[in-house]
């Protein structure tokens, strides 16, 4: 099979779909690896990186595309890259189309064969590809949201882990997985003070054995929700429904309880946002206001570190790469129900229910 590595054309996207190592198991495996001009430069890695281990550079997209099999990304192509795309060809990478009809819908007209990452499960049923990007971005969700707490940066000026005399910041985080996991240990390990809510008393259990005392585990009840945001100082949403648009928790009428200059993260904006007032944002412009409540909803945070974010991404994606390589897309997930869980678009219909359900589009099952 011929693979094509693109460069990310999302504004301020860094991340890579390859590090040179694994193109070089695509070739030790007997696959053609193509690599478009600098793909790698955004995460540390030359053309020359590549070419040591068996790639060809290229410095065409309309090349690469018309000779690749196989396409392998980071982030959704965007509706410059649609054209590009042919009947048959597999594409392997974010899709995230529960939130991007327009996206989705020119995927089936071109025939695109779509494996998304965020949907590919191993046999726990967990989201191996998906769990790397959600521990960054869980870690950056309070990074982020404790520099944008800072005065000037339109926040009320409030350090999160405060100072000896002074009340520490208080840290709302909705959702328990491990978005809100890892945003509880960076907000815990800064000293502030942490509630985290879930709708699992299982999850809110294992959350209470990891941190004890040193935090607050609530239901995510309705009014849970809007006591907790009263005295929120950084809010951080954290939920996920696989595949699906994530529900909206918190309206823009909610966000009068909150105090002014206090700030929002919306980690499931990749998903459409559990915040009624979020959209997305680039890394350039990260910020808005809405009723004086700061949001921070960049969609791509963890290409904010892109040379961790790529080494973590790809020690997931390789090996299910390789499988649909190796034996082709339909003989894959015909062997593999993991793989078949990524199969969201296929002979121009909807393979994921979730995603069908989201946008209204009928599901279709693949016979393979």
């Amino acid at each position: 099979m011929t693979v094509g590595l693109l460069k990310e054309i999302k504004v301020h996207e860094y991340r890579v779909g390859l590090t040179p190592e694994c193109v070089g198991a695509y070739v030790d495996a007997g696959h053609r690896v193509l690599v478009e001009t600098s793909a790698g430069h955004g995460a540390g890695f030359e053309d020359e990186a590549y070419v040591a281990e068996g790639a060809e550079i290229i410095d065409s997209k309309q090349r690469l595309f018309d000779e690749a099999d196989m396409i392998i990304k980071v982030k959704e192509p965007l509706p410059g890259e649609y054209d590009f795309f042919r009947e048959g060809q597999i594409l392997y990478t974010y899709l995230h189309l529960a939130a991007d009809e327009l996206q989705a819908k020119a995927l089936m007209e071109k025939g695109v064969k779509a494996v998304a990452y965020e949907t590919i499960t191993d046999d726990s049923g967990h989201l191996p590809c998906l769990v790397p990007m959600s521990e960054i971005a869980g870690r950056l969700a309070t990074q982020e949201g404790a520099k944008y707490l800072e005065k000037p940066f339109g926040g009320r000026g409030v350090l999160l882990g405060g100072v000896p005399g002074v009340q520490r910041g208080n840290v709302v985080i909705i959702g328990g997985g491990i978005v809100g996991l890892n945003a509880c240990k960076i907000a815990a390990g800064m000293g502030a003070n942490v509630t985290i809510l879930d709708i699992s008393a299982q999850r809110l259990a294992y959350l209470d054995d990891i941190f004890g005392s040193r935090i607050t585990t609530l239901y995510s009840t309705r009014s849970n929700i809007l006591k907790s945001i009263k005295e929120a100082d950084l809010l951080i949403g954290a939920v996920l429904i696989p595949g699906a648009v994530a529900p909206k928790l918190i309206s823009k009428e909610d966000l009068k309880l909150m105090k002014k200059g206090s700030v929002i993260v919306d980690v499931a904006i990749d998903q459409g946002g559990c915040f009624e007032t979020s959209h997305a944002t680039y890394h350039d412009n990260p910020t808005y206001v809405v009723e004086d409540i700061v949001h921070y909803c960049v969609a791509n945070m963890p290409g904010a570190v892109s040379l961790t974010s790529t080494m973590a991404l790809t020690s997931n994606t390789l090996s299910y790469g390789l499988e649909i390589a190796n034996k082709g897309l339909e003989t894959a997930c015909k062997e593999n129900q993991n793989i078949m869980h990524g199969l969201n678009i296929y002979d121009g219909k909807c393979t994921n229910e979730a995603v069908a359900k989201s946008l209204g589009l009928k599901y279709w099952e693949p016979k393979f």
